[in-house]
């Protein structure tokens, strides 16, 4: 929030910070440019402003825009568009009904901050192609959410993931096999595989290698380096590509932990997080 030569348009109005405006006068808002637009339409009258906070209530509130020094008229708001991307959904855990995915955060693109979340959704995607890493130039999957199945809500975005409850099992495909998530001491470098799917449809077994295990580390994602060695996965992406966020990584059969970061400089190289932190924060 921003004062306007003085004016605070959405002071005293309850608005705050993780809320979700949804209307401006009636009209539905989907976007930073339509909510610009809108308010700028008033010339300065006031403005009936529907927004929703964290606890999904709904408020209905009048504000009065403010002019600048461009002769625009603003709220005195700092407003985002809806988060979107791809990642992949980590784990399920059946007796809570919750989700784990990515392994790291959303954060704001130009202050690097995560982003409070007043709501989201985890959705399918179909996959459209794979871009394929290099050296300085991450690679990424690309896909598109048309036609889409809505199968949990987020409730929750932390640096080690963002966390939910499914409510669509079906559209998920998800393994009928159980697997235990290790503790800490059970992991050693060496041989692993990740689970991914860089073919609609077909998720895979892949091999990667372990460098470095961080086993005391709980500050941050980057618990353990790893680095892809399967030659069919490196052909296909280069290595660990945007979209990876989130892979399970599976050793002697149970999940040691997610992708969540890839090295720029060397694109079969990057990090990944423990399994056990990712559970903590879902079940916190």
């Amino acid at each position: 929030m921003a004062e306007i030569e003085g004016n605070k348009p959405y002071e005293n109005t309850g608005i705050e910070e993780g809320d979700r405006i949804i209307s401006i006068n009636e009209k539905q808002i989907n976007t930073t440019e339509e909510l610009i637009q809108t308010v700028n339409a008033s010339q300065g009258k006031q403005v009936t402003v529907k927004y929703v906070q964290e606890d999904d209530t709904e408020q209905v509130v009048t504000m009065l825009p403010a002019k600048t020094k461009d002769n625009e008229y603003k709220l005195g708001l700092w407003v985002r568009d809806a988060a979107a991307g791809v990642g992949t959904a980590t784990f399920y855990e059946p007796e809570s009904g919750m989700f784990a995915s990515l392994g790291h955060g959303i954060a704001d693109i130009d202050t690097g901050d995560l982003i409070t979340i007043a709501n989201g959704e985890l959705v399918t995607m179909n996959l459209v192609s794979i871009v394929k890493g290099e050296k300085g130039k991450p690679g990424e999957i690309r896909g598109s959410i048309e036609s889409s199945q809505t199968i949990g809500e987020v409730y929750k975005n932390t640096p080690f993931g963002i966390f939910g409850k499914l409510n669509n099992k079906n559209d998920l495909k998800l393994s009928s096999q159980a697997i235990e998530i290790a503790s800490r001491e059970e992991i050693k470098t060496g041989k692993a595989e990740i689970i991914c799917e860089i073919e609609q449809g077909n998720k895979k077994r892949y091999e990667k290698e372990k460098k470095k295990v961080y086993i005391g580390n709980n500050q941050d994602n980057k618990s353990m380096q790893i680095k892809v060695t399967d030659k069919e996965l490196l052909e296909k992406t280069g290595g660990i590509i945007q979209g990876m966020s989130g892979a399970p990584i599976l050793q002697n059969g149970k999940l040691i932990g997610a992708v969540t970061h890839v090295l720029v400089n060397d694109p079969t190289t990057g990090y990944a997080v423990f399994g056990d932190l990712m559970l903590k924060q879902m079940n916190s």
